[in-house]
């Protein structure tokens, strides 16, 4: 194992997806058997997500999720990856996470995201509209304002229990999540790894643009992306199968299904366009076997300076999702504690 892995905390994202045969309250049990799992294996926090009207997403509320993560658990950070800030008011998001760090001090992280739904329909069912993801950069000011307790738009209002509280903020990068995260001097997590260049160009400008704030003195960045570790390096690509054809169908057909399993996906008829998107979404991510993985995620924390690689890895067979966790978990070094050691400071 190189120094330069050694040297990075490593932890996990869980989209709480559904697999054909299985429903979404199944899923969203899997996910806290997978934070225990998570923590047993020395990875240093959990995050789950926030997907709306999505048959494949099982996790439409991340903060209720993570309060059943953190119980679940004892040791591991539990957090969002995140909370779309533009679906939401700042002041319950503030009051949500205050009650989270108020059960659970010392543990919960408050991932930001500005992504709005993706339809219509949806956006129109949470009050929003597309132009709302442009104010993100005042959301996440309003935010921080009710936590610190600063705020000033609404005088004699107050965030409780989150005021005064320490509750790390992140903010995860689309568009010009990088610059925002930089303005704000807070840590970024951007992804995707199987897209390096572009990824590469926004922690630049992160980095470059970085000021530093009470919360954070230097850039703290996140990459996240797929990380697949199995025997073989076919047994690794076949655990990329599912996703690769969920986006895939989502892309072509407009609606995001639950995870089939790969050998299904394997004897589909596809269309030329279906197979390109297929293909794509196979290219780029890390994985293989064990020597395989560490020299790809070497070129990878290389190439980007990232303090923290977060996995974001999901497929139908959940017995090879954790059999990879723990593969991964061998290979950088972990164990129970040994993460959060890897680096010191706040985060």
């Amino acid at each position: 194992m190189s120094p330069l892995i050694a040297s990075t905390r490593f932890s996990v994202l869980d989209r709480s997806r559904t697999r054909e045969g299985h429903d979404g309250p199944q899923a969203l049990r899997e996910t806290v058997r997978l934070a225990q799992e998570a923590e047993a294996l020395g990875f240093h926090r959990f995050w789950v997500s926030e997907h709306h009207s999505v048959p494949g997403v099982a996790g439409s509320a991340p903060t209720v999720l993570a309060a059943a993560v953190a119980a679940a658990t004892s040791t591991i950070r539990v957090g969002t990856g995140g909370v779309m800030l533009p679906n939401h008011q700042p002041l319950v998001v503030a009051e949500q996470f205050g009650v989270l760090a108020s059960l659970f001090p010392g543990r919960i992280d408050m991932g930001l995201g500005r992504s709005v739904a993706f339809t219509d329909g949806i956006r129109g069912a949470l009050g929003r509209g597309k132009r709302d993801a442009e104010d993100f950069a005042a959301q996440l000011g309003e935010l921080l304002g009710w936590l610190d307790g600063t705020q000033q738009a609404h005088p004699q209002v107050h965030a409780r229990p989150a005021e005064g509280l320490d509750i790390p903020p992140y903010v995860l990068a689309t568009g010009e999540g990088a610059a925002i995260a930089a303005a704000a001097g807070l840590p970024l997590v951007i992804g995707d790894l199987s897209g390096r260049d572009r990824l590469l160009r926004a922690v630049e400008v992160y980095r470059g643009d970085f000021r530093p704030s009470a919360r954070s003195q230097e850039p703290y960045v996140i990459v996240a992306g797929t990380v697949a570790v199995a025997a073989t390096e076919a047994a690794a690509r076949r655990l990329l199968i599912p996703e690769a054809w969920s986006m895939a169908h989502s892309r072509t057909h407009g609606s995001f299904p639950p995870l089939p399993p790969a050998e299904r996906v394997e004897g589909l008829a596809m269309t030329e366009r279906e197979r390109s998107m297929f293909e794509r979404g196979l290219a780029g991510h890390i994985h293989g076997t064990e020597e395989q993985v560490a020299a790809q995620l070497e070129t990878a924390i290389g190439e980007t300076g990232a303090d923290e690689v977060l996995v974001t890895t999901s497929t139908y067979d959940r017995r090879g999702l954790l059999d990879s966790l723990r593969r991964l978990s061998a290979l950088t070094g972990r164990t129970a504690g040994a993460d959060r050691a890897a680096r010191g400071g706040r985060y």
